[in-house]
């Protein structure tokens, strides 16, 4: 998905001064005029000085409002990284690369030329183990299968998914695609075209067993496939509520694109919607369908929506938002049966609704792993390079438990970009890189004109410091435990947000304390 940029800044095919560009400075012009132009962020480095695209490849968020990180820049929104060197996408979410340009330099002025050579995967070779079979189409499996062949992977590649999709773009489903603003041809990652060219054969059928042993797996439709290292993908799956009723025609939950077009069908023939858990997609779901103009009632056992993820503050911040949209809620109760047309709280309250979406979680799927042997503690276990504890075999995204460098201590994590990060370490190690998995956890949740971003893994705290405000909007909030910052969060704060990540990669508290105090 991408928006268009408006074009400014001078126009850099017809040169400007180097003293313009201080050394590790940045700026944003354009070529090709105002009009059907490109927008090109210059950096320069020393006596050197790059051009690439300055729109990210990802939602086409502004390059230039980023953060340049050695040669790559990061984009602020949701901090995919690029080569300044070739555009390089490397690092997602963005898994496209920008326009590179050719820079020339005559005296004290530079002009930035045509575009370099557009980059091509390069030249396969026999390198790694082979097969490499990926169960699981989701973030994570398509992101290693992409890596694999970026490295220049020569052997065969199988992704395997259920679904009957090519791999999409899970977290628009409840975002803009639920609400109307985003048309389904935006949701595919890649065209189906992408994988063939790539060689990367798209498996439509269900894994049932995997044999680390034998070094099998068995599929749904009769088959088994042998591996040269196997990479489990699998996921998450929504939890349903044990409750009477919860198995109704229009009971539904949000996990896949069949879900979403489910709800988007749903919502054109309804009036009334009831959102069972104050979660991250219950209320983004909410905020989607508030757009659609549904009455939304949220239903949730805790004080606060979100107050267990991002705190009191930021729960009342975020129960406010919606109020003002319009969005009704019943907090500190549960529902005890859902009904044709009504939804009977523990109360003997009846909250009436056209249909039910549960957003109450989602629970690894780790049933492949177990009953193959694998250790496990909730989640599969691994080991910072997202190696199991079966040989040649690795476990990614929402599934792997690891070690985080910052916190020190063995999380798992189920969101988007961590799963296609960690998706393109096991790649890496696939080939023998021997490339340790330490990125910071992030996520971004969006409600409305509000985005949220968080950086790191807080699951307790003693302390909560909001700095800025959350109601003029603008705020960055820091959650300490024991008095180290474990994880931050912000609101129109991108820079920040960017600096934060940094400085937990690097393992440097006194630059997170720099980034949170502004």
């Amino acid at each position: 998905m991408s928006e268009e940029q408006q074009l400014s800044g001078p126009d850099l095919a017809q040169g400007i001064p180097l003293s313009d560009l201080a050394d590790g400075g940045q700026l944003l012009g354009h070529i090709g005029g105002h009009t059907g132009g490109e927008a090109v962020l210059v950096v320069r480095r020393g006596e050197e000085v790059f051009a690439i695209g300055a729109t990210c490849t990802h939602y086409g968020g502004p390059l230039a409002e980023g953060i340049v990180v050695g040669d790559t820049v990061r984009c602020p929104w949701h901090h995919a990284c690029f080569s300044l060197r070739t555009g390089e996408a490397v690092k997602a979410p963005a898994l496209n690369p920008v326009a590179c340009y050719k820079v020339e330099r005559q005296g004290d002025r530079i002009t930035v030329r045509d575009i370099r050579q557009k980059l091509e995967p390069p030249k396969r070779q026999a390198t790694g183990p082979d097969p490499v079979i990926i169960v699981g189409a989701g973030a994570a499996g398509n992101a290693a299968a992409e890596e694999l062949r970026r490295q220049g992977y020569g052997g065969r590649i199988l992704l395997v998914g259920p679904e009957g999709e090519v791999p999409y773009d899970r977290p628009n489903l409840s975002k803009d695609y639920l609400a109307g603003n985003a048309p389904e041809e935006w949701i595919p990652l890649h065209p189906p075209d992408f994988y063939a060219e790539r060689h990367v054969e798209l498996v439509k059928a269900g894994a049932t067993a995997i044999d680390p042993r034998a070094k099998t797996v068995t599929l749904d439709d009769g088959r088994t496939l042998g591996y040269g290292v196997l990479i489990l993908a699998t996921g998450a799956e929504p939890i349903r509520l044990p409750i009477p009723g919860a198995d109704r025609p229009h009971v539904h939950v949000l996990r896949s694109l069949a879900d979403s077009r489910a709800l988007v069908e749903k919502a054109k023939e309804s009036r009334r919607a009831v959102i069972v858990g104050a979660s991250f997609i219950g209320l983004e779901v909410a905020a989607s369908l508030r757009v659609r103009n549904l009455e939304v009632t949220v239903v949730a056992p805790d004080a606060r929506p979100l107050e267990k993820v991002l705190g009191p503050e930021i729960g009342d911040f975020i129960r406010g938002l919606h109020e003002e949209h319009g969005v009704v809620f019943k907090l500190g109760t549960k529902p005890q049966a859902i009904h044709e047309g009504e939804v009977e709280l523990e109360s003997g309250e009846r909250v009436p609704a056209d249909f039910v979406v549960l957003g109450v979680g989602v629970r690894p799927r780790v049933a492949l792993a177990e009953k193959a042997g694998l250790a496990l503690d909730n989640g599969v276990l691994v080991n910072e390079f997202l190696a199991t504890s079966a040989p040649g075999v690795y476990a990614v995204g929402d599934i792997a438990r690891w070690p985080d460098p910052w916190s020190g201590e063995r999380i798992r994590v189920e969101h988007w970009v961590v799963a296609e990060r960690q998706g393109q370490t096991a790649a890496r190690n696939v080939l023998g890189h021997g490339s340790r998995f330490a990125d910071a956890p992030f996520f971004w949740s969006q409600h409305y004109d509000v985005s949220i971003n968080y950086v790191g893994h807080a699951t307790k705290w003693d302390a909560v410091e909001v700095h800025g405000s959350l109601q003029d909007r603008s705020a960055v909030v820091a959650f300490r435990d024991k008095g180290r910052i474990a994880a931050v969060a912000t609101v129109w704060r991108d820079k920040e947000s960017l600096e934060a990540e940094l400085a937990m990669e690097r393992g440097d508290g006194a630059a997170l304390e720099r980034a949170v105090a502004g």
